[in-house]
């Protein structure tokens, strides 16, 4: 859950007048969620942020559905997604339900011609490969590998990268994303016990404040749809806010693993949670340390959920012929567990170098057409004896 946060210039009170130096008055937006019960920031534009000028068409991104009733368990080779120069363009939506889009994307260039704001859905950037600077209408961030960017519905956004080597995995949410309410508190901070706290927790640091007139084009996402605004004037003219609803970054390299005697349950990994899915991080860490302990993890159905493993680095114990850009589908009802093998390999070891971002759905999900043409079609069965 994000706390609070200030940046830049704001009145005394809100909702009273803020005079610019020649005399007329900042324009005040409230930019809020769950109707006005969800976390909200006022910000202060140079000029009204309602000014548009054209509205110059639509286009669809809906992905296409290859198997819509799924029970077969895939294994998807994520960097044969073939880069490409745009950003958005680049976007290949892997798996998805009413709740959430899984997306893979390799952008080579920034955003420089446009801004992106998404109206539909919360989105979090994990960063595979890459560098650069997410710039917001609330400030700037910089990123790097391992960073997760948690980007709230609404914010208007460029992604400046620094070269054209970028592999991003990217959560798409319909549902609001917070940190696990069972690591905070009832006023909401983090506890003692949490992997991270707030002071890992990444805040805007820059605001870029443009006092500009012209045409300027958002590429606005709503249900499905790009619709190209023309808005009259520059999208980053915030001079100040304050509030609770704003852009932050975490890096997976700050999370701190729980650990136990005994395998511990994926919970422990918990990152980010909604209504719909949670988020966790498997990260380099001391395996059990009872003396009879098996470190693999023990078979197990996902009776209620269906499991995304995306594979960042390192060494996958539990799994064979796994690299680095794979993801695996696992869908809810049906039990798997190690690779054959890989329990005994387990025995005795003392830590672990994986690196892997989770997403556990509570809904099934499709395949699309461009996961297939990505995905392992043998890839269940995988654990048969040979």
């Amino acid at each position: 859950m994000p706390f609070y946060h200030k940046l830049g210039k704001i009145p005394h009170k809100r909702h009273t007048v803020f005079k610019k130096p020649d005399g007329s008055l900042y324009s005040e937006q409230l930019f809020g969620t769950i109707g006005f019960d969800g976390m909200s920031s006022n910000l202060y534009h140079e000029h009204r942020p309602t000014q548009v000028k054209e509205i110059k068409g639509s286009y669809s991104v809906k992905p296409k559905i290859a198997t819509e009733n799924n029970i077969k368990s895939y294994r998807f080779r994520g960097f044969q997604v073939i880069p490409h120069p745009d950003y958005l363009e680049s976007r290949k939506v892997m798996l998805t339900n009413s709740d959430v889009d899984i997306i893979l994307a390799s952008p080579q260039q920034s955003t420089d011609d446009y801004f992106y704001k998404n109206t539909d859905a919360d989105e979090l950037l994990f960063i595979h490969k890459g560098s650069g600077k997410l710039r917001t209408h609330l400030g700037n961030l910089d990123f790097k590998y391992g960073d997760y960017l948690l980007i709230p519905r609404g914010v208007i956004y460029k992604l400046d990268f620094d070269d054209e080597n970028n592999r991003l995995f990217i959560v798409e949410s319909r549902r609001p994303i917070y940190t696990p309410k069972r690591y905070r508190n009832y006023f909401g901070q983090l506890l003692e016990h949490s992997p991270f706290c707030e002071r890992d927790l990444r805040q805007p640091y820059e605001l870029e404040t443009n006092d500009e007139k012209g045409d300027f084009l958002i590429k606005v996402k709503k249900q499905g749809e790009i619709f190209d605004m023309i808005y009259a004037s520059h999208p980053f003219d915030v001079v100040g806010y304050d509030g609770y609803n704003y852009p932050y970054a975490f890096s997976i390299h700050d999370f701190e693993p729980i650990t136990g005697r005994i395998h511990q349950p994926p919970p422990v990994h918990q990152t980010f949670e909604t209504d719909a899915f949670v988020v966790c991080s498997f990260c380099p860490r001391k395996y059990d340390y009872h003396p009879e302990s098996i470190p693999a993890p023990y078979n197990h159905s996902n009776i209620d959920s269906d499991e995304v493993l995306y594979y960042v680095d390192g060494d996958f114990m539990s799994r064979n012929d796994i690299e680095a850009g794979h993801i695996s589908l696992h869908p809810a009802g049906i039990p798997h567990g190690p690779h054959p093998g890989a329990v005994e390999r387990s025995i005795g070891q003392t830590e672990t170098e994986e690196l892997a971002v989770m997403v556990d759905t509570f809904k099934p999900l499709m395949v699309t057409e461009e996961a297939m043409k990505i995905a392992d079609d043998t890839y269940h069965k995988s654990w048969l004896d040979h």
